[in-house]
């Protein structure tokens, strides 16, 4: 694909920089880009000023915040963009037309399995205190997902409280995806050897990679690591997609046990000890 070249698809720019021009995009901040590609400071810094000096970019203060180095192409930068997209576009047709459109079928399929594996490799998941900022954003963002799907409509008073997904009553799981919350999860102890799993969520953006799983495992093993023997869940008549998924990881459907007035179906797993 070119990316080893001294040239990237041609052009006189070495690959780090064309990608951080490419990333650039519309225009963002230097903290943004640094965060999004996992790059040192001051290296951004000497490739930032490297592709101002060559007239393709521009950093400024952000008029809101003089702290803050906004970066945004300039009109030959934009120039630049579209014909490395251009360049792209013809290296991958290149490539694809010795195959036939089922095989070109086929290829892309398997590109969009690996990408979607390679996507959910790079989130982390994290344990965090339920009464911190990103745990109470999730489940904020959780609240408005089931509020616009449930007929009736979702009481955020409804979510668990941080001290039930705290320490030893339970825990609070967020996954990061280049350190943005795309998910979350929470267990809470019910009663001795007893724990339940509420709020699976992942944001809409990050659906259908398999993250739900993920965080499901991880609720079961800090459910094993607290001596919990089973968990319980409950889910809404509408969720079938949750409902499916939780039957599939071995979840049987229980009598109810609580007195959630969203619940409609309620699952019993016993855990088993691992290690």
């Amino acid at each position: 694909m070119g990316a080893l070249d001294d040239h990237y698809l041609g052009q006189d720019r070495p690959l780090g920089e064309a990608r951080l021009l490419f990333e650039v995009g519309e225009g963002t901040s230097l903290r943004e880009l640094r965060n999004r590609l996992g790059l040192d400071a001051g290296y951004l810094s000497r490739m930032a000023k490297a592709l101002e000096g060559q007239g393709v970019v521009r950093v400024e203060a952000a008029p809101h915040d003089s702290r803050l180095r906004m970066i945004e192409p300039t009109a030959a930068g934009r120039a630049e963009i579209g014909e490395q997209n251009r360049r792209a576009d013809a290296l991958a047709a290149g490539l694809l037309d010795g195959l036939a459109p089922d095989q070109r079928a086929e290829l892309t399929a398997a590109m969009a399995i690996v990408q979607r594996l390679l996507r959910l490799a790079a989130i982390t998941v994290r344990t965090v205190d339920g009464a911190s900022a990103v745990a109470r954003g999730c489940l904020t963002a959780y609240a408005a997902d089931i509020d616009a799907r449930f007929p009736e409509g979702f009481d955020s008073a409804a979510l668990v409280r941080p001290e039930e997904v705290t320490g030893d009553a339970g825990a609070f799981l967020v996954a990061y995806e280049e350190e943005r919350p795309v998910g979350c999860g929470a267990l809470r102890r019910l009663e001795p050897g007893v724990g339940e799993i509420r709020h699976v969520w992942v944001h809409p953006e990050a659906r259908r990679l398999g993250l739900a799983r993920r965080l499901l495992d991880g609720l079961e093993r800090e459910a094993r690591a607290r001596g919990l023997d089973v968990v319980r869940l409950d889910t809404h008549v509408v969720l079938t997609e949750a409902q499916a998924m939780y039957r599939a990881c071995g979840y049987t459907e229980v009598p109810r046990y609580d007195d959630n007035v969203y619940a409609g179906h309620w699952f019993e797993k016993r855990l088993v000890a691992t290690g």
